[in-house]
């Protein structure tokens, strides 16, 4: 998933883990969430950001924990703890694009 390791609970995607060599301002733990969440997770991940890679500057529904916050860890495990409690902000159900058929 562009250069990142996606993680899957159920049918839910959760997060997006990307360790990537070159361009690592978007390094970290990715969390799969919508805008409307995002005020509230900003109260347990105080370093939360959108992700610059798909935004252009502008507000995603992805968030990163980024790697290089100083509470990267910390945030990290809370995430997880998160999400193995079922906090219905982290994750979503990725919708399916249909490919267009050609028409003959």
């Amino acid at each position: 998933m562009f250069s990142c390791f996606a993680v899957y609970v159920g049918e839910k995607i959760v997060f997006a883990l990307r360790d990537r060599p070159t361009a690592t301002a978007d390094n970290g733990v990715w969390l799969a969430t919508t805008v409307e969440h995002h005020e509230s997770l900003r109260v347990e991940f105080p370093s939360m950001r959108s992700v610059g890679v798909l935004g252009a500057g502008g507000v995603t529904g992805w968030q990163i924990l980024p790697v290089d916050a100083p509470d990267f860890e910390e945030s990290a495990v809370r995430a997880c703890e998160l999400v193995i409690a079922g906090d219905p902000r982290i994750g979503k159900v990725p919708t399916v694009k249909r490919v267009k058929r050609r028409q003959s």
